[in-house]
């Protein structure tokens, strides 16, 4: 696991990645070192351990993920010049069913988004994670690093360091700007971050998704509620409203617009909606 440590730091330092990015890596690189044991690692172990996946009943999804961790890895391996055959290239990601993303309509949104008490700091601060991950569709990792430092409040802006230290500005509404005014006033602290926890250090990502799950649950929300559940409504509720899915995929921070092009999928129900009521002859008798 020796050359697995200095492949995941260069994750953390060089490419930037959040530490969950990086404990996901992790997980599946022990897991594959776990079955190779001491057994030679080339391609024929590579294919028995993707049988064992099979055999052990894992999603054709997960274990896509796993290939491409491995994908990476060995990657990385061949540009430091550990290895001169990266077999891995002959491997073939197994075919996955595009699911649609997860996402609320305006009626559970209104719900989740009032629920927090804002009359003390923590409701106040908690109202914002969820005003902020949906009015600028921001990443959990990205609302965890985000620094007072890089909100231009006049302009209602944030400049993000999004996967692999790509730069990109988001934008948020009127409402979330005036909970950030209200956060801040009350808030008074010593720190460069956006949001921190009781113990003045800045919110971790798992501490911000208990933080909206929890929230959801207590909100009554029939569907399962994560921050990446807000994001995935941002896109949906922007593309309903009209905006183009270019302009889209470059708030989300997507470096290829078929990572965007599964929201079509969603927003079609709005076209369908419109045909059938605009078209002449779209009335049923």
């Amino acid at each position: 696991m020796k050359s697995a440590h200095k492949f995941l730091d260069y994750l953390r330092f060089e490419r930037g990645f959040s530490d969950y990015t990086v404990k996901s890596y992790e997980i599946d690189l022990r897991e594959f070192y776990d079955f190779a044991g001491d057994n030679k690692i080339d391609i024929e172990l590579v294919r028995d351990y993707l049988r064992n996946l099979y055999n052990k009943k894992y999603s054709n999804s997960s274990i896509s993920r796993k290939v491409s961790s491995l994908k990476s890895y060995f990657k990385y391996l061949e540009s430091e010049g550990i290895i001169k055959d990266n077999f891995m290239r002959l491997i073939s990601n197994p075919k996955t069913e595009k699911t649609l993303p997860n996402y609320l309509n305006y009626e559970d949104l209104d719900k989740l988004l009032n629920y927090p008490d804002r009359s003390n700091k923590y409701g106040l601060r908690d109202a914002l994670i969820l005003e902020m991950l949906y009015s600028s569709g921001v990443r959990v990792s990205e609302l965890a690093n985000m620094k007072l430092s890089d909100i231009d409040f006049k302009e209602r802006k944030i400049l993000i360091f999004g996967k692999g230290s790509k730069e990109r500005y988001v934008y948020y509404g009127s409402k979330c700007a005036e909970l950030l005014d209200l956060y801040l006033k009350i808030d008074h602290r010593n720190s460069p971050y956006l949001l921190i926890g009781k113990r003045k250090e800045k919110l971790n990502e798992r501490e911000i998704r208990d933080i909206v799950t929890g929230i959801a649950k207590k909100a009554g929300i029939a569907v399962h509620v994560t921050p990446h559940t807000l994001r995935h409504t941002y896109a949906t509720h922007m593309l309903n409203e009209g905006a183009d899915l270019k302009s889209v995929g470059d708030l989300l921070g997507h470096e290829s617009l078929s990572t965007t092009q599964i929201y079509t999928h969603v927003s079609n129900e709005r076209l369908r909606q419109v045909y059938l009521s605009a078209h002449p002859r779209a009335h049923k008798n």
